[in-house]
């Protein structure tokens, strides 16, 4: 079986979400293929040491995505069932957002906005270093509300920081509606071409035009930082979550998680 498999991945996030009784499901849907090829085919990091110095880093800005990073970590190894299992119950690890206490989380996120400063900060100490590091920095569409977000991307622009590239989920909804209807955002491309980023716009469940646009992005070594905006859809793989925004606070019941399940062709 294909390591990082989408469906694999989404199966894992319905157990999290069930076991923790707990929400973010269609937000952390939107982003499985963006995260599966990155970590298939793209992100450098050491199994054996998600600390490694030499790894590129995955900056999960919107942190209330993460169990789609968590089922990435646990495709590799650092987390274990027993953690999925447990997943937002006491005593456990894993919390509803993202956390640096879990290996393989570089920000603790779900503030939004924030995350990508991070991202900027890593990009350019790797660029100093001349360690040839990359920094992959998630963000949603919503988030790109906040200030910060603009602010970290005038500071890529101005120093250079071909190694940063920005994914932007654009699912089209955050927490308390659609985007258009909070606060419209336009052409995202246009803007992040303004701030002189290199960008790029693709269906972001298509893994084949994923893996290029990361592929194009790494080689691309001409100064300036990347933005990859991805259309997705909020809820994807389950046909009553997707473009459904009720399933960003919405909690499995035993049916729903059933038929949830049963869609992506999986048991309980």
């Amino acid at each position: 079986m294909t390591k990082f498999d989408a469906v694999r991945l989404r199966k894992t996030i319905l157990d999290m979400a069930f076991a923790g009784s707990t929400v973010h499901i269609g937000c952390a849907f939107s982003i499985v293929e963006l995260l599966a090829v990155l970590y298939r085919s793209h992100l450098r990091f050491d199994a054996n040491d998600p600390r490694s110095a030499r790894r590129d880093y995955m900056v999960l800005s919107k942190g209330h995505g993460v169990m789609a990073q968590y089922a990435c970590l646990h495709e590799i190894g650092w987390l274990a069932a027993q953690d999925i299992a447990r997943y937002f119950g006491n005593g456990t690890h894993l919390k509803g957002l993202a956390d640096t206490h879990v290996p393989g989380i570089e920000v603790t996120s779900g503030s939004l906005g924030h995350g990508l400063s991070v991202g900027v900060g890593l990009a350019l100490g790797a660029k100093r270093k001349k360690t040839e590091q990359m920094c992959y920095a998630l963000v949603g569409d919503g988030e790109l509300n906040e200030g910060p977000i603009w602010e970290a991307a005038l500071f890529a622009a101005q120093f250079k920081l071909d190694n940063l590239v920005v994914i932007v989920d654009v699912n089209g909804f955050q927490a308390m509606g659609s985007t258009d209807e909070v606060m419209g955002l336009g052409d995202i491309a246009a803007k992040f071409a303004a701030f002189d980023f290199d960008t790029m716009s693709i269906d972001g469940h298509d893994e084949a035009a994923i893996g290029a646009a990361y592929q194009q992005f790494k080689n691309q070594k001409n100064g300036r930082p990347k933005a990859l905006i991805a259309k997705t859809v909020k809820g994807k793989g389950v046909s009553f979550m997707e473009h459904d925004n009720i399933w960003h606070y919405t909690r499995l019941t035993p049916q729903t998680y059933e038929a949830a399940v049963s869609e992506l062709g999986g048991q309980q």
